[in-house]
């Protein structure tokens, strides 16, 4: 039994719902799983972790500043351990987009940061106009209407792929 620890960047709670099934994809192997906020990352010693996986989504194409402030800070005792990455983002709905090799944000998140995750994956995320502020819903529209996505104001989809994320479970509990 290995303590692996997740800590996740969620912008809208998505990452967090993704973060909870792979918490329990890997405790159904037998791992104690600790999620934790990267907003609260300093509470916890991940040096006290076997394993260490960091989630976070994408926001009008970044990730969130703090992640990469995570990754900086602690990049020895990341390299140290069995880890992995993943990124949460809607344009991975698209099958050509749904790998991390094909994932335009995750490609460029990594040239941008000193790890090199030895486990990487890429989730599709979900849009949910009516819970997005009136500014976030605009450019939120606009965005699919360039990539051909949905843009009907009153649309809420989850464009996750569950098996996907299970399978991903599988290969932290094996890291």
């Amino acid at each position: 039994m290995a303590k692996i620890v997740i800590i996740y960047s969620t912008t809208d709670g998505h990452t967090k719902k993704i973060c909870q099934h792979l918490q329990q994809a890997v405790e159904s192997q037998n791992h104690q799983v600790t999620l934790v906020s990267i907003n609260d990352e300093t509470a916890i010693d991940i040096k006290s972790f076997e394993k260490i996986v960091v989630g976070a989504s994408i926001r009008y194409g970044k990730h969130n500043p703090k992640v990469y402030e995570f990754i900086k800070r602690n990049l020895q005792i990341l390299d140290s351990k069995p880890n992995a990455f993943f990124s949460v983002n809607v344009v991975a709905r698209k099958p050509e987009k749904n790998q991390p090799d094909t994932n335009p944000y995750l490609k460029k998140f990594l040239k941008q940061i000193p790890w090199k995750p030895k486990k990487l994956a890429v989730f599709a995320g979900k849009i949910d106009y009516q819970r997005y502020s009136v500014m976030d819903r605009l450019i939120i529209r606009m965005i699919m209407w360039i990539t051909k996505g949905p843009t009907d104001p009153k649309t809420s989809i989850e464009f996750t792929n569950w098996t996907q994320v299970e399978e991903f479970g599988q290969i932290i509990s094996d890291m």
